[in-house]
Protein backbone atom coordinates (compact mmCIF):
# COMPACT_ATOMS: atom_id res chain seq x y z
CA UNK A 1 0.00 0.00 0.00
CA UNK A 2 1.39 3.58 -1.29
CA UNK A 3 1.18 5.44 2.39
CA UNK A 4 0.11 9.17 1.16
CA UNK A 5 1.50 12.54 2.88
CA UNK A 6 -1.42 14.14 4.88
CA UNK A 7 -1.45 17.53 5.70
CA UNK A 8 -3.73 19.13 8.38
CA UNK A 9 -5.76 22.27 7.37
CA UNK A 10 -8.02 24.36 8.94
CA UNK A 11 -7.63 27.79 6.96
CA UNK A 12 -5.34 29.35 9.24
CA UNK A 13 -1.92 30.71 7.94
CA UNK A 14 -0.41 28.04 9.21
CA UNK A 15 -2.09 25.02 8.11
CA UNK A 16 -1.84 26.83 4.51
CA UNK A 17 1.99 26.76 5.03
CA UNK A 18 1.88 23.65 6.35
CA UNK A 19 -0.17 22.22 2.75
CA UNK A 20 2.23 23.81 0.33
CA UNK A 21 5.07 22.51 2.32
CA UNK A 22 2.95 18.88 2.07
CA UNK A 23 2.50 19.20 -1.30
CA UNK A 24 6.04 20.08 -2.42
CA UNK A 25 7.30 16.96 -0.68
CA UNK A 26 4.88 14.66 -1.79
CA UNK A 27 5.80 15.86 -5.69
CA UNK A 28 9.57 14.81 -4.65
CA UNK A 29 8.64 11.48 -3.14
CA UNK A 30 6.13 10.71 -5.88
CA UNK A 31 3.62 10.08 -3.28
CA UNK A 32 -0.78 11.27 -3.61
CA UNK A 33 -1.27 13.75 -0.87
CA UNK A 34 -4.48 13.68 1.30
CA UNK A 35 -6.04 16.59 2.92
CA UNK A 36 -7.86 16.43 5.95
CA UNK A 37 -9.75 19.02 8.29
CA UNK A 38 -12.07 18.40 11.30
CA UNK A 39 -14.63 20.40 12.26
CA UNK A 40 -17.59 20.53 14.82
CA UNK A 41 -20.66 22.12 14.01
CA UNK A 42 -21.09 25.65 16.05
CA UNK A 43 -24.30 26.40 17.15
CA UNK A 44 -24.77 29.57 18.72
CA UNK A 45 -28.26 32.19 19.28
CA UNK A 46 -26.48 35.25 19.18
CA UNK A 47 -24.92 35.06 15.74
CA UNK A 48 -26.60 33.84 12.64
CA UNK A 49 -23.94 31.13 11.78
CA UNK A 50 -26.34 29.09 9.83
CA UNK A 51 -27.46 25.15 9.82
CA UNK A 52 -25.12 22.33 9.72
CA UNK A 53 -25.44 21.97 6.08
CA UNK A 54 -24.28 25.10 5.20
CA UNK A 55 -21.45 25.67 7.75
CA UNK A 56 -20.42 22.08 6.32
CA UNK A 57 -20.44 23.90 2.85
CA UNK A 58 -18.57 26.74 3.80
CA UNK A 59 -15.30 24.22 5.63
CA UNK A 60 -15.68 22.47 2.28
CA UNK A 61 -15.40 25.71 0.04
CA UNK A 62 -12.32 27.18 2.34
CA UNK A 63 -10.73 23.99 1.93
CA UNK A 64 -11.22 23.63 -1.46
CA UNK A 65 -10.21 26.57 -2.52
CA UNK A 66 -6.53 26.03 -0.76
CA UNK A 67 -6.43 22.66 -2.62
CA UNK A 68 -6.96 24.37 -6.22
CA UNK A 69 -4.15 26.84 -5.21
CA UNK A 70 -1.74 23.99 -4.83
CA UNK A 71 -3.21 21.79 -7.84
CA UNK A 72 -2.56 24.82 -10.16
CA UNK A 73 1.06 25.42 -8.80
CA UNK A 74 1.45 21.29 -8.87
CA UNK A 75 -0.96 19.96 -11.51
CA UNK A 76 0.27 16.62 -11.52
CA UNK A 77 -0.14 15.91 -7.93
CA UNK A 78 -2.71 13.35 -7.10
CA UNK A 79 -4.69 15.26 -4.05
CA UNK A 80 -7.97 13.92 -1.63
CA UNK A 81 -9.76 15.85 0.58
CA UNK A 82 -11.80 14.60 3.34
CA UNK A 83 -13.75 16.54 5.98
CA UNK A 84 -14.72 14.79 8.83
CA UNK A 85 -17.10 16.31 11.62
CA UNK A 86 -15.34 15.42 14.91
CA UNK A 87 -12.45 16.59 17.43
CA UNK A 88 -9.47 17.47 15.39
CA UNK A 89 -7.00 15.40 17.84
CA UNK A 90 -8.39 12.02 17.09
CA UNK A 91 -8.88 12.76 13.40
CA UNK A 92 -5.72 13.65 12.79
CA UNK A 93 -4.01 10.92 14.78
CA UNK A 94 -6.42 8.64 12.79
CA UNK A 95 -5.10 10.22 9.25
CA UNK A 96 -1.81 10.05 10.53
CA UNK A 97 -2.19 6.14 10.80
CA UNK A 98 -2.10 5.44 7.56
CA UNK A 99 0.01 8.39 6.29
CA UNK A 100 4.11 8.38 5.42
CA UNK A 101 3.95 11.37 7.75
CA UNK A 102 1.74 14.02 8.78
CA UNK A 103 2.23 17.81 8.19
CA UNK A 104 0.79 20.40 10.79
CA UNK A 105 0.73 24.10 10.49
CA UNK A 106 2.02 26.07 14.18
CA UNK A 107 1.73 29.49 15.00
CA UNK A 108 5.17 31.00 14.95
CA UNK A 109 6.05 34.12 17.00
CA UNK A 110 9.31 35.29 15.56
CA UNK A 111 12.98 33.96 15.39
CA UNK A 112 13.57 33.66 18.40
CA UNK A 113 10.57 31.84 19.90
CA UNK A 114 9.70 29.63 16.80
CA UNK A 115 6.63 27.22 17.16
CA UNK A 116 3.89 27.77 19.87
CA UNK A 117 2.99 23.68 20.17
CA UNK A 118 -0.62 24.01 21.15
CA UNK A 119 -3.15 21.11 23.07
CA UNK A 120 -3.94 19.45 19.97
CA UNK A 121 -0.35 19.22 18.64
CA UNK A 122 1.06 18.17 21.33
CA UNK A 123 -1.53 15.53 21.74
CA UNK A 124 -1.14 14.57 17.64
CA UNK A 125 2.33 14.41 17.87
CA UNK A 126 2.06 11.73 21.49
CA UNK A 127 -0.34 9.90 20.08
CA UNK A 128 0.56 9.15 16.70
CA UNK A 129 2.57 6.47 15.78
CA UNK A 130 4.02 8.59 11.92
CA UNK A 131 6.00 11.39 12.07
CA UNK A 132 4.88 14.59 12.25
CA UNK A 133 6.13 17.81 10.41
CA UNK A 134 5.15 21.01 12.16
CA UNK A 135 5.91 24.00 9.78
CA UNK A 136 5.15 28.15 10.33
CA UNK A 137 3.64 30.42 9.01
CA UNK A 138 5.83 32.35 6.31
CA UNK A 139 7.79 29.26 5.50
CA UNK A 140 8.98 29.59 1.60
CA UNK A 141 10.13 26.65 -0.79
CA UNK A 142 13.41 29.20 -0.87
CA UNK A 143 14.21 27.41 2.56
CA UNK A 144 14.89 24.43 0.74
CA UNK A 145 17.70 25.80 -1.80
CA UNK A 146 20.61 23.69 -2.27
CA UNK A 147 23.61 24.03 0.53
CA UNK A 148 20.82 23.81 3.21
CA UNK A 149 21.09 20.29 5.67
CA UNK A 150 18.68 18.03 6.65
CA UNK A 151 19.87 17.89 10.25
CA UNK A 152 19.39 15.30 12.56
CA UNK A 153 19.39 14.27 16.22
CA UNK A 154 20.88 11.07 17.17
CA UNK A 155 21.36 9.57 20.61
CA UNK A 156 22.21 5.94 22.56
CA UNK A 157 22.60 2.82 20.68
CA UNK A 158 21.75 2.02 16.67
CA UNK A 159 18.65 0.89 17.33
CA UNK A 160 17.45 4.24 19.52
CA UNK A 161 17.53 6.10 16.78
CA UNK A 162 17.29 4.01 13.42
CA UNK A 163 14.09 5.56 12.61
CA UNK A 164 15.10 9.10 12.77
CA UNK A 165 18.26 8.76 11.07
CA UNK A 166 15.83 6.50 8.29
CA UNK A 167 13.32 9.77 8.20
CA UNK A 168 16.62 11.80 7.71
CA UNK A 169 17.67 10.19 5.31
CA UNK A 170 14.76 9.47 2.90
CA UNK A 171 13.74 13.17 3.38
CA UNK A 172 17.74 14.52 2.10
CA UNK A 173 17.86 12.06 -0.92
CA UNK A 174 13.96 13.31 -2.58
CA UNK A 175 16.06 16.38 -1.84
CA UNK A 176 19.46 16.28 -2.97
CA UNK A 177 20.34 17.37 0.50
CA UNK A 178 23.37 16.81 2.79
CA UNK A 179 22.15 14.87 6.18
CA UNK A 180 24.23 16.69 8.63
CA UNK A 181 23.82 13.70 11.89
CA UNK A 182 23.94 15.69 15.64
CA UNK A 183 25.52 13.75 18.78
CA UNK A 184 25.40 15.96 21.63
CA UNK A 185 27.44 14.64 24.87
CA UNK A 186 28.09 15.78 28.80
CA UNK A 187 30.87 14.87 30.90
CA UNK A 188 29.26 12.12 33.45
CA UNK A 189 29.06 12.87 37.03
CA UNK A 190 32.01 11.24 38.81
CA UNK A 191 29.76 8.63 39.94
CA UNK A 192 28.05 7.43 36.98
CA UNK A 193 31.64 5.52 35.90
CA UNK A 194 31.86 2.19 36.32
CA UNK A 195 34.50 -0.64 35.63
CA UNK A 196 32.84 -1.27 32.25
CA UNK A 197 32.48 2.48 31.21
CA UNK A 198 35.79 2.71 31.76
CA UNK A 199 37.24 -0.25 30.29
CA UNK A 200 34.87 0.88 27.16
CA UNK A 201 36.70 4.87 27.24
CA UNK A 202 39.75 3.71 27.35
CA UNK A 203 39.43 1.46 24.40
CA UNK A 204 38.22 4.64 22.41
CA UNK A 205 40.78 7.02 23.85
CA UNK A 206 38.62 9.09 25.79
CA UNK A 207 35.10 10.73 25.61
CA UNK A 208 35.12 12.53 22.79
CA UNK A 209 36.29 9.70 20.78
CA UNK A 210 34.14 7.47 22.20
CA UNK A 211 31.07 9.82 21.27
CA UNK A 212 32.34 9.95 17.53
CA UNK A 213 32.51 6.15 17.08
CA UNK A 214 29.05 5.83 18.76
CA UNK A 215 27.78 8.24 16.20
CA UNK A 216 29.62 6.71 13.16
CA UNK A 217 28.76 3.34 14.09
CA UNK A 218 24.40 4.42 14.26
CA UNK A 219 25.16 6.77 10.54
CA UNK A 220 26.89 3.88 9.00
CA UNK A 221 23.99 1.45 8.12
CA UNK A 222 22.39 4.24 6.32
CA UNK A 223 24.91 5.77 4.42
CA UNK A 224 25.52 2.26 2.65
CA UNK A 225 22.24 2.48 2.02
CA UNK A 226 21.66 5.93 0.78
CA UNK A 227 25.39 6.04 -0.73
CA UNK A 228 24.39 9.04 -2.44
CA UNK A 229 23.50 11.78 0.04
CA UNK A 230 26.25 13.46 1.74
CA UNK A 231 26.77 13.41 5.44
CA UNK A 232 28.25 15.58 7.98
CA UNK A 233 29.18 13.90 11.41
CA UNK A 234 28.59 16.21 14.39
CA UNK A 235 29.52 15.36 17.86
CA UNK A 236 30.00 18.60 20.05
CA UNK A 237 29.85 19.10 23.92
CA UNK A 238 26.82 20.43 25.56
CA UNK A 239 23.17 19.69 25.91
CA UNK A 240 21.22 18.07 23.23
CA UNK A 241 18.73 21.39 22.75
CA UNK A 242 21.30 23.74 22.40
CA UNK A 243 23.59 21.98 20.58
CA UNK A 244 20.46 20.46 18.11
CA UNK A 245 19.78 24.28 18.15
CA UNK A 246 22.61 25.89 16.89
CA UNK A 247 23.41 23.36 14.45
CA UNK A 248 19.89 23.60 12.54
CA UNK A 249 20.01 27.66 12.50
CA UNK A 250 20.18 27.52 8.33
CA UNK A 251 18.58 23.90 7.81
CA UNK A 252 15.79 22.68 5.68
CA UNK A 253 14.54 20.63 8.22
CA UNK A 254 15.22 19.19 11.70
CA UNK A 255 14.59 15.87 12.46
CA UNK A 256 14.27 14.86 16.26
CA UNK A 257 12.83 11.74 17.97
CA UNK A 258 10.35 10.83 20.82
CA UNK A 259 8.99 8.51 23.24
CA UNK A 260 5.72 9.36 24.52
CA UNK A 261 5.29 9.84 28.44
CA UNK A 262 1.46 9.86 29.62
CA UNK A 263 1.72 11.17 33.11
CA UNK A 264 -2.15 12.31 35.17
CA UNK A 265 -2.32 15.65 33.06
CA UNK A 266 -2.12 14.19 29.75
CA UNK A 267 0.84 13.37 27.21
CA UNK A 268 3.87 14.60 26.75
CA UNK A 269 6.82 14.54 24.20
CA UNK A 270 10.15 14.93 25.65
CA UNK A 271 11.93 17.82 26.68
CA UNK A 272 14.36 17.72 23.60
CA UNK A 273 11.68 17.57 20.79
CA UNK A 274 9.39 20.07 22.68
CA UNK A 275 12.37 22.63 22.71
CA UNK A 276 12.94 22.31 19.50
CA UNK A 277 8.96 22.43 18.04
CA UNK A 278 8.87 25.79 20.24
CA UNK A 279 12.04 27.23 19.36
CA UNK A 280 14.31 26.12 16.16
CA UNK A 281 13.08 28.77 12.95
CA UNK A 282 12.61 25.53 10.34
CA UNK A 283 10.04 22.97 9.80
CA UNK A 284 10.71 20.11 12.77
CA UNK A 285 9.35 16.51 12.09
CA UNK A 286 9.18 14.59 14.88
CA UNK A 287 9.66 10.89 14.63
CA UNK A 288 8.56 8.28 17.10
CA UNK A 289 10.54 5.55 18.24
CA UNK A 290 10.62 2.40 20.45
Amino acid sequence: MTRPITAGVDGSEESLAALAWAGREAVRRGLPLRVVHAWRFQAHDAFDVGERETQEQWVRDAIAGAVRTLVERHPDLAVTTDVVEDGAAGVLVAAAADAQMLVLGSRGQGPLVGFLLGSVGQQVIADSGRPVVLVRAGDEPAAEAGGREIVVGQHGEPEDSAAVLGFAFETAAARGATVRAVRAWSLPPVFAYSPGSLRLLDEAGGLEPYEKKALAAAVQPWRERFPDVPVVEHVELGSAGQVLLSSAGHAQLLVVGRRAHRTAVGARIGSVAHGMLHHATCPVAVVPHT
